[in-house]
């Protein structure tokens, strides 16, 4: 039996579980470097029965698995499954498992969050570069108290990230499709309609789910609303706000500028205008990527595999977890 970890960008896979309930009955091999299209997939993949996916990093559509006849169990790191064909697997007789945070901390994205609207808030990449470079001060501020902190989704993550924007006694408002003002009210926010998020908001942050709803939600006529000197961040998933439309905002200083996390293809492409774009702040989708998240993922992927040898699989996704917006779910 062979056990294939994919995309271990940071050579850890290995340090962060008890691997050896999998050593003495499978043989594991490690892909540190992203495999590439849908064709190398497929090529590198072709003799392991056991794939260990390292969140959305690799697409496993239908097309790639029925070119995979040996595979049969993946044990996903996370429980969103956009970049996996369920329906597909399940048709072929592969075996889905997912892995959760939970019990843990809950708050690693938010924190990335915050650290993108600081860095922006008060220019800290000009800042760091000036005084390296042999200089000194280079531009004013932002202060957050008193600004606007607009969240589309006020999920967990939004939830985090509302708390941290009080304590910096910012005025903070929401929304999304479901979102109600009972819920908004529980959190200290105020619930706007989508519109007045995005004309008044001095900082608008996305922590909503990749959904058939929710891509392409942010295009070139809400970027237009907001204002020229707002910022916007993206820690939940790239093709939530259209690329090109962003490019254009920022090329035009229609909006201040941008922290993203997150791409419409990852890794970004070398060549790709977002990493030359001006007054942005990016970071290499690392919102998950923590000390307290790696282990629970691998030590339950390790678990995920064990069970699937034994014959008795958990943690089991099949169609029937998809909803109505696209959304695979636990």
């Amino acid at each position: 039996m062979r056990v294939a970890i994919l995309d271990d960008y940071q050579n850890v896979a290995l340090g962060q579980a008890h691997w050896s309930q999998v050593t003495e009955r499978a043989q594991i091999d490690i892909f540190h470097e992203h495999l590439g299209d849908d064709d190398a997939v497929v090529s590198k993949l072709a003799d392991y029965e056991i794939v260990v996916a390292m969140r959305e990093r690799t697409r496993f559509p239908r097309s790639v698995l029925e070119r995979l006849p040996k595979l049969r169990l993946i044990s996903n790191t996370g429980h969103y499954m956009a970049h996996l064909d369920l329906v597909a697997a399940h048709e072929r007789g592969i075996v889905v498992c997912e892995t959760t945070r939970r019990p843990g901390p809950t708050g690693a994205v938010a924190e990335l969050t915050w650290s993108l609207i600081l860095a922006l808030a008060r220019n800290l990449l000009a800042e760091n570069g000036s005084v390296r470079t042999g200089g000194w001060q280079t531009g004013i501020g932002a202060q957050l108290g008193g600004k606007r902190l607009g969240i589309l989704g006020l999920g967990r993550s939004g939830a985090s990230v509302a708390k941290m924007g009080l304590a910096f006694e910012m005025d903070v408002i929401a929304w999304s499709q479901n979102l109600t003002a009972e819920h908004c009210a529980e959190l200290g926010v105020r619930y706007v309609d989508k519109d007045t998020l995005f004309q008044t908001s001095d900082f608008v942050t996305v922590q909503l789910v990749l959904s058939k709803r929710t891509r392409g939600l942010i295009g070139a006529r809400e970027l237009a609303m907001m204002k020229p000197t707002a910022y916007l961040v993206n820690t939940a998933r790239g093709p939530i706000v259209d690329e090109a439309a962003l490019l254009a905002a920022l090329h035009a200083e229609t909006i201040a500028g941008a922290g993203l996390d997150v791409y419409n293809e990852e890794p970004l492409p070398v060549d790709h205008p977002l990493r030359t774009a001006p007054r942005t702040v990016l970071t290499p989708h690392i919102g998950y990527v923590t000390d307290a998240s790696y282990p629970t993922f691998y030590q339950q992927a390790v678990e995920n595999i064990c069970a699937f040898l034994d014959g008795k699989p958990i943690r089991v996704l099949n169609p029937d977890n998809t909803s109505k917006d696209g959304v695979i779910r636990s």
